[in-house]
């Protein structure tokens, strides 16, 4: 029998923490970093491996696979900076790696559509560091021959973290901004994107992760009212609509992204291929 793969995980998100409890158990090993001890529990809660980060000196030696979906900071990107000299030095060694990004860093283009071909012209701090990010993990491959796979995430929603959530809270509010358009993507055709790139890598390419059907985020917030049989909140202008400066920033960019890559190159078939389906399958997962 073959030696299992083993996923180390920089971060232990959404995202991840999914993507670990989708693969085989058998067929996987699967590591988990958190940066506090609660993290490390909850890691070792789910039946995996967990390593406080700043205790991590060095990779483990049968690590095949990496995911990072650390974001950068200030000085940039956390595992470059920790890890870059050893990823550089073991870059053959593995066998498949995967960074998540964000759409945010093709900027605003006023609804109008993009692919992974687009310039890259963000428009917030966050979307800068991104991109910074993207290049020092790229760099990696072109010099080294890591065996990087970018991932774009849209914004993600799934169990738990979902409009839906948000309107049995009473926290959703039905924000109106002119021509403003959102892409998504439930977190378990992220996970189906990943899989297949695992199984069928091309080291260096860069793959949008986004349903079909980008969409305004209050038609999101009013098609969840109507499945709840609630009231749909009330329009709130953007202007008047005292946002937070984080809040605020998801609404610099308005964009729709497309996922023809996915489609085919990786032969990916969406589970949820737009807010609808996915909201109505979330009707039915407890929470």
């Amino acid at each position: 029998m073959n030696e299992p793969r083993h996923l180390l995980c920089f971060g232990f998100g959404f995202s991840a923490s999914t993507l670990a409890s989708q693969l085989d158990r058998r067929q996987w090993k699967i590591t988990g970093t958190s940066r506090s001890d609660e993290g490390v529990a909850e890691v070792e809660a789910m039946g995996f491996q967990a390593i406080r980060y700043d205790k991590l000196e060095s990779l483990p030696g049968d690590v095949t696979h990496l995911l990072s979906s650390v974001p950068p900071d200030e000085a940039g990107d956390p595992v470059l900076r920790s890890f870059g000299a050893e990823l550089e030095a073991k870059a053959r060694q593995l066998q498949w790696v995967g960074y998540l990004s964000t759409t945010g860093v093709y900027g605003d283009h006023a609804g109008a559509w993009v692919d992974e071909a687009t310039p890259l012209s963000p428009n917030t701090e966050r979307g800068h560091r991104r991109v910074a990010a993207e290049a020092g993990w790229q760099e990696l491959h072109e010099q080294a021959g890591l065996p990087l796979h970018v991932f774009r995430l849209a914004g993600i929603y799934g169990p738990g973290r979902n409009a839906l959530e948000s309107l049995k809270s009473g926290k959703a509010r039905r924000i109106i901004r002119e021509g403003q358009i959102f892409s998504r993507i439930h977190v378990d055709d992220i996970v189906g994107i990943l899989r297949a790139s695992i199984d069928l890598p091309n080291p260096g390419r860069v793959y949008n992760v986004a349903d079909d059907d980008p969409a305004p985020p209050q038609d999101v917030i009013a098609y969840g009212a109507e499945l709840l049989g609630i009231a749909i909140p009330p329009a709130i202008a953007f202007a008047d609509a005292q946002l937070s400066p984080m809040a605020r920033s998801f609404y610099a960019d308005s964009k729709r992204v497309r996922n023809d890559r996915v489609k085919v190159e990786l032969g990916y078939r969406f589970k949820y291929p737009d807010y609808r389906v996915g909201l109505k399958s979330l009707l039915l997962v407890p929470n």
